[in-house]
C-alpha cells in the first residue's frame, strides 16, 4: 500500500470548501473529499503544534506522553525511566515505526522536528527531509523535495510519505504572485465592526490591539506584508481573513500538484490519501487574532479526509474521534496491530462496514499559551481554565458550538447543569488516565504556559499606555504572584 499524508499546519476545517466554506480555498482537497471519507468531528487531543504531533506519533494523550507545552519540562516527552528496554517505548511503538515494520518506506518532509526540537517526531521515519527554514517555508519549497521523492519512489509498492505545509500559519506568507483571489468577498458575518471595537477595548496576547503577540512588531509587516499587526479597523480584519485563506489556497494548490504527480506516475488510484492538520486557528474568536491559545473548538477541531481504496466515496463520518484514533485505524487498515501503549482506538472495522463508531465525548488539552482542558460532548464545549494566559477567561466557559460555532456567547452561567456534567466527565477522564503526576501541574509549577512566562510586567505597562489601565489592574490582581 502507498500512503500520502498531507499535513497542513493550522488548518481550520471550516475554511475548506468540503466543510461548507463559501470561498474557493480548496478545490483539490474538495475533490479528494468527494472521492473518500470526510470526518466532521476529529479533534487534536493536545494542542497546539508540539503537543498535537507528539500525541499523533506516540498514539498517546499528553498527560501520558508528557509533552503538553512548547517549552520547559512539558516541551519534551517523558522518559520511560527504569522500565525502559533496549529500545524505548517510542522506538517500538511510534506510528511511523509500526508502518516501517510492515516493510513500508517511511519518509517525512517537514521542518517540525527542527522548529520545536521535537526529534521524537522522526521515530520510525527512515528518511527525513527539512528545507531548513524552521517553519517559515512555503509550499513550493516543500514540494521541491516531495515531488523529487515521488519521482524516485512513487512507483514503488509500499511507502508512507508525510508532507507538511505551513502556509496558513502566521505570519501569512503566500507569494505576491498569488494576488488576493478573495478581495471583495464577504467576511464572516459574526465578526463585524461592533465585535471588532469591543475586542479593541479588550486585552490579551494576540488580541485585536496586538495581533502579533504582546505588542506591535513592525518588522513582521516588513517581511510579511499580508500579516496585520493590529486591527484598528475592519480593513485589517480583512487582511487577516484573506491572508489566512490565501495560505490555505496556496497549500491546496501544491497538494494538487502532488496528486497530479501520482497520476502521472500511474499510481493515484491505488494510493491512499490522508489530509489533516495539527490544530486549527482562532481568527478573532475569543479576541484572539490569528493564533491558537485555547482548548476550544476552533483550535482543537481539525480536518480529516481519508481516501482509501475499497472504502467507498462521498462518505461523511460524524462520530467523535481523536486524531490518534484515525492513526490507529490506519495501522489496522494496513494490517498492523495497534500498540498496547496507545490511547488511540481503531475504528477500522466500522470503516470497512460503512458505519460510524466513535467516542461519547472527548477531553482536549492546551498547555502552551494557556493551561486548559475542555470537554466536547453532544453540541457542547465546556472549557476549564487553570491558567488564563493573560486573557479574561473565567474558570469555566460553556459554548453551544452547533448553534454558536464562533463562541460568542458563554452560557456557563445559564446552564450550570451542563457545566456540572462536563466536570463529571472531566473527573472520570482523570481517573481513567490513572497518572501519579499531571504534566499540567508541572507547567503551572514552572511559571505557567511557556509563551506567557515573564511577559506580564511588560504587558501591564503596555495596557496602561494604551488606555486599558483597568485591565492592567485586573490582571495584576489576578496574577499577583507573577508580577
Amino acid at each position: 500500500m502507498r500512503l500520502l499524508y498531507i499535513d497542513i499546519d493550522t488548518q481550520r476545517p471550516d475554511h475548506l470548501g468540503c466543510y461548507g466554506y463559501p470561498r474557493a480555498t480548496s478545490p483539490n482537497l474538495d475533490r479528494i473529499a468527494a472521492e473518500g471519507i470526510r470526518f466532521d468531528r476529529v479533534y487534536a487531543s493536545d494542542t497546539p503544534c508540539l503537543p498535537s504531533r507528539s500525541a499523533l506519533i506516540t498514539g498517546r494523550f499528553g498527560i501520558h506522553n508528557g509533552a503538553i507545552g512548547h517549552g520547559g519540562t512539558a516541551g519534551d516527552l517523558a522518559l520511560d525511566g527504569a522500565p525502559r528496554g533496549f529500545r524505548n517505548t517510542l522506538g517500538v511503538s511510534s506510528w511511523a515505526t509500526r508502518m516501517a515494520n510492515l516493510g513500508m518506506r517511511t519518509a517525512t518532509v517537514s521542518s517540525f522536528a527542527t522548529r520545536h526540537s521535537s526529534y521524537h517526531w522522526l521515530a520510525g521515519f527512515r528518511e527525513s527531509y527539512d528545507v531548513g527554514k524552521g517553519g517559515m517555508e512555503r509550499a513550493d519549497e516543500v514540494n521541491a523535495v516531495a515531488l523529487d521523492w515521488l519521482d524516485r519512489h512513487g512507483r514503488e509498492e509500499d511507502w508512507f510519505l508525510h508532507v507538511h505545509y505551513w502556509d496558513p500559519h502566521t505570519p501569512y506568507r503566500a507569494p505576491d504572485s498569488l494576488g488576493n483571489p478573495f478581495e471583495g468577498e464577504p467576511l464572516p458575518a459574526w465578526l463585524d465592526e461592533e465585535v471588532r471595537a469591543e475586542h479593541w477595548r479588550g486585552y490579551g496576547p494576540h488580541s485585536a490591539r496586538e495581533v502579533t503577540g504582546f505588542d506591535v512588531h513592525p518588522a513582521v509587516r516588513e517581511h510579511f506584508p499580508r500579516q496585520p499587526l493590529a486591527c484598528p479597523s475592519m480593513r485589517e480584519v480583512r487582511e487577516m481573513i484573506d491572508g489566512y485563506d490565501c495560505g490555505v489556497l496556496y497549500a491546496d494548490d501544491h497538494a494538487g500538484r502532488l496528486f497530479d504527480k501520482l497520476a502521472s506516475l500511474g499510481v493515484l488510484d491505488d494510493t491512499a490519501l490522508m489530509i489533516s492538520g495539527d490544530h486549527g486557528e482562532t481568527l478573532g474568536e475569543l479576541n484572539i487574532y490569528g493564533d491558537h491559545h485555547t482548548a476550544d473548538e476552533l483550535t482543537a477541531h481539525i480536518p480529516m479526509i481519508l481516501r482509501w481504496p475499497g472504502l467507498g466515496a462521498g462518505r461523511v463520518d460524524g462520530a467523535f474521534h481523536y486524531q490518534f484514533d484515525v492513526a490507529a485505524s490506519v495501522l489496522e487498515l494496513l494490517g498492523a496491530r495497534v500498540p498496547r501503549s496507545w490511547d488511540g482506538r481503531s475504528f477500522a472495522a466500522a470503516l470497512r462496514e460503512g458505519r460510524e463508531d466513535g467516542r461519547d465525548a472527548l477531553v482536549l488539552s492546551q498547555g502552551a499559551w494557556t493551561c486548559q482542558r475542555s470537554v466536547r460532548f453532544d453540541d457542547w464545549l465546556a472549557i476549564r481554565t487553570y491558567h488564563d494566559g493573560y486573557h479574561p477567561f473565567p474558570e469555566w466557559m460553556l459554548f453551544d458550538v452547533a448553534a454558536d460555532p464562533h463562541e460568542t456567547h458563554d452560557r456557563a452561567g445559564e446552564r450550570p447543569e451542563v457545566v456540572g456534567e462536563a466536570n463529571l466527565r472531566l473527573d472520570a477522564w482523570y481517573r481513567e488516565m490513572d497518572v501519579t503526576h499531571d504534566p499540567m501541574q508541572t507547567v503551572m509549577a514552572e511559571g505557567g504556559p511557556f509563551h506567557v512566562r515573564g511577559q506580564l510586567s511588560r504587558y501591564l505597562e503596555r495596557l496602561r499606555a494604551t488606555d486599558r489601565a483597568q485591565w492592567a489592574d485586573e490582571l495584576a490582581a489576578r496574577h499577583a504572584a507573577e508580577v
